[in-house]
């Protein structure tokens, strides 16, 4: 399969959580922050294929997602909550090019690389049929050492998806694993938004795909293969030894992988550090949700807001210790105010099994 050069020029999609930080005088309202979304395109960006069916990662009816050669299927631990929208992720990997593996922070790739996202929703899971509407397609190519974002949108039968730019608000119904059934109006990103989760010191960067994240069991691969001992096994992965010997990220919404604090770190993690990171746009808020972040005021424990403004509620901590009820992360959590919640971009409902699952680790915070 052959892959053809493009030159872009852009930034990124997706998104998550709270700006804490400290304010000496907690009668004062902080100030809210402000995205940065002021970027000129480059007039390259024409270049990009217009059609998703133009790379051929795909082979068959295009909404079945049939891989072809060099396109892996994988799946993560414990993902970003996007609206209830299911994934499935694949990452195409050029003949002779290689992912590196590295015990800590982001696998290395080499350029080519192509990571891709669908995003769907089940139209029927209590029926045989079990079918599905796939919404957008993301992409982050890397060329020339930069990850290019590109964007997706499939059309109603499910034939094709075209290159979007400028986003879509899309009014969606589905049926979730109870039988019942949802609606929500679903924003796939406009490319400048993409640039506030992706970054790494001004730099785009993939999100999720770590040692930790990636070990665990992935059914399209076989249900008695590890997917990095896969990888491994068919030449991909360098560097590695074995599955055996990498930590692994707890499912947050599985009790068998880990407790309720190391799920909620998980859940944190995954929703939050891309942005709330040493290195991340929120790195000013001085609020770090790292999954390995030992330092409780920097995970949030009673720690201020610096710039939450209307979104701090007039509570004092991000976390207060037994009580949720008080604390800024939860009060964001479950709103659906954009000068409000979190996180800011990414979802337009609250994530009903996560806020439970962050209020029971607050409720079982006991103070230092």
């Amino acid at each position: 399969m052959k892959i053809k050069n493009w030159v872009f020029g852009g930034f990124v999609s997706l998104t998550f959580l709270v700006g804490c930080g400290q304010n000496e005088d907690k009668r004062i309202a902080p100030k809210a922050r402000k995205i940065n979304l002021d970027f000129e395109w480059s007039s390259a960006e024409s270049s990009a294929l217009k059609k998703l069916s133009e790379y051929g990662f795909f082979e068959g009816d295009l909404a079945e997602l049939t891989p072809v050669s060099n396109v892996y299927p994988y799946s993560i631990n414990t993902p970003l909550f996007s609206n209830y929208a299911e994934k499935e992720r694949f990452v195409f990997i050029p003949t002779k090019k290689k992912i590196t593996f590295r015990a800590n922070g982001l696998f290395s790739f080499e350029e080519g690389t192509v990571l891709i996202k669908n995003f769907y929703y089940p139209e029927g899971l209590t029926d045989s049929s079990n079918s599905r509407k796939i919404i957008e397609t993301r992409l982050l190519i890397l060329e020339n050492k930069n990850w290019i974002p590109l964007n997706y949108v499939w059309n109603e039968q499910q034939t094709e998806a075209t290159l979007n730019y400028v986003g879509k608000t899309e009014l969606v119904n589905w049926i979730d694993s109870n039988g019942e059934k949802k609606e929500v109006y679903y924003k796939v990103p406009n490319l400048n938004q993409c640039k506030n989760c992706h970054n790494s010191n001004n730099t785009i960067v993939p999100i999720g795909l770590t040692a930790a994240q990636l070990n665990k069991y992935y059914k399209p691969l076989g249900d008695k293969i590890n997917q990095l001992d896969y990888f491994k096994k068919t030449g991909v992965l360098s560097n590695f030894t074995h599955s055996s010997e990498v930590s692994k990220m707890p499912v947050w919404n599985d009790p068998k992988t880990g407790s309720v604090d190391e799920r909620s770190r998980a859940y944190l993690d995954a929703n939050c550090a891309h942005c709330h990171s040493s290195q991340g746009s929120a790195k000013n808020s001085g609020l770090y949700l790292d999954y390995h972040e030992k330092d409780t005021r920097k995970r949030g424990i009673f720690k201020p807001p610096v710039a939450a403004g209307k979104g701090s509620g007039n509570f004092q901590y991000g976390i207060v210790p037994g009580k949720p009820q008080e604390s800024i992360f939860i009060y964001r959590l479950i709103s659906n105010d954009p000068a409000i919640r979190m996180p800011e971009i990414g979802r337009s409902i609250p994530h009903q099994e996560g806020i439970s699952l962050l209020t029971t680790y607050i409720k079982e915070l006991k103070e230092e």
